[in-house]
């Protein structure tokens, strides 16, 4: 083994190592941090209104009429999170709309889940819309087209080495002797005079 076909990092022998860096390596290609606030951010919208909170001896029940306007919001905003990450390509859309349903959970779900909600959902809207995939690097570039160049070398190489078996003949343009030289006849027709329209 030659330094040019070693790897530079060597596989890891045991099963954590390679679930991380599979893990690491899908986590690179799409906006992972930005679904995974939405998701976060959804949880205290979806849970303040149906929450039962116990201050000592009192039970405070949040429960109000927007509740269902509330399980809505931290729901899609939850969904939107998770398409982000298994559909990278409406990262935009995704963006978007959790941050409008951020704004929506204001006056519908007790300020936001009380401010943890909005802030997480506007966090993850913008890193959801500012995500691009990253450029192929230029050394792999290059690789690519230094491996096509070989390619096509080693195909001319073979293709002069097999001779095709018949011989290639220039061409000689000589006209035929059984034509002769066209004729070139003129008609007599009207002519002008000077001073004349026609």
């Amino acid at each position: 083994m030659t330094s040019a076909t070693a790897q530079a990092w060597p596989e890891p022998a045991d099963g954590f190592s390679r679930l991380r860096l599979r893990f690491r390596a899908w986590r690179r290609t799409r906006p992972f941090w930005g679904g995974l606030l939405a998701v976060i951010g959804g949880l205290p919208i979806l849970y303040f209104p149906y929450a039962h909170l116990t201050l000592g001896g009192l039970t405070v029940a949040m429960s109000t009429t927007a509740g269902a306007g509330s399980m809505i919001i931290g729901l899609l905003m939850m969904v939107l999170g998770i398409s982000a990450w298994f559909q990278p390509l409406v990262r935009v859309f995704c963006g978007v709309g959790v941050t409008i349903l951020a704004l929506i959970s204001i006056p519908v779900s007790n300020l936001g889940g009380f401010g943890m909600g909005l802030i997480l959902g506007l966090l993850a809207g913008g890193l959801l819309c500012s995500w691009a995939p990253l450029k192929e690097q230029p050394a792999v570039a290059a690789a690519a087209v230094a491996a096509a160049a070989d390619e096509a070398a080693a195909a001319s190489v073979a293709a002069e080495e097999e001779p095709l078996g018949y011989q290639v003949v220039p061409y000689q343009a000589e006209a035929p002797e059984s034509e002769a030289a066209p004729v070139q006849t003129t008609e007599a027709g009207p002519t002008s005079q000077p001073g004349e329209l026609r």
